[in-house]
């Protein structure tokens, strides 16, 4: 009686694939998981960037919002720096 359930759990063809198919899977997945944390840690911060320098036309526009220089003095320097160094010549 023993042996009619040893060969009633036996393993076909296909599931020898299975099987097979199953543990490379296993194996591609526990690997893929340590190369994606081996590149995670080993990757340059994102945040270490130096900010980007304002424009002379940020500058300017916060200079008006300070009250720093009145809207004509904005313009006429505005239109000098769109103008550019031959103008003013």
């Amino acid at each position: 009686m023993a042996m009619m359930f040893w060969y009633d759990h036996d393993v076909s063809g296909w599931g020898w694939f299975a099987m097979s198919a199953g543990m490379i899977l296993f194996w591609a997945l526990i690997i893929t998981v340590v190369v994606l944390l081996v590149r995670a840690l080993n990757s340059p911060h994102e945040h270490t960037h130096t900010p980007v320098a304002p424009t002379p036309e940020d500058i300017l526009r916060e200079r008006l919002a300070r009250g720093e220089i009145n809207e004509e003095e904005y313009r006429r320097r505005l239109n000098a720096l769109h103008a550019g160094p031959a103008a003013k010549t």
